[in-house]
């Protein structure tokens, strides 16, 4: 798809460099560019931390395996039943 953008003459001299020296279209580079900063944004925005509440301070019970979803559905069914 064509487009038409403006690029900072500083910044289109370093792509067109880094075209010549690898040997690829600038516009390869420029989408390459592109792609990293967008996957970056991705990756960063995915990832937040977040602050669960806690209650108590005993942590889990004993025997509890956050990882075994078998074992935590039993427990579940143990405290409804």
């Amino acid at each position: 798809m064509r487009t038409t953008v403006t690029i900072d003459d500083e910044l289109l001299k370093r792509a067109r460099q880094r075209a010549l020296t690898s040997g690829v279209p600038l516009g390869s580079v420029l989408e390459d560019a592109l792609r990293l900063l967008l996957a970056e944004h991705h990756a960063a925005s995915t990832s937040r931390d977040v602050a669960l509440p806690t209650y108590g301070s005993a942590g889990l019970r004993p025997g509890v395996d956050l990882e075994n979803k078998d074992a935590l559905n039993d427990l579940l069914d143990e405290a409804v039943g």
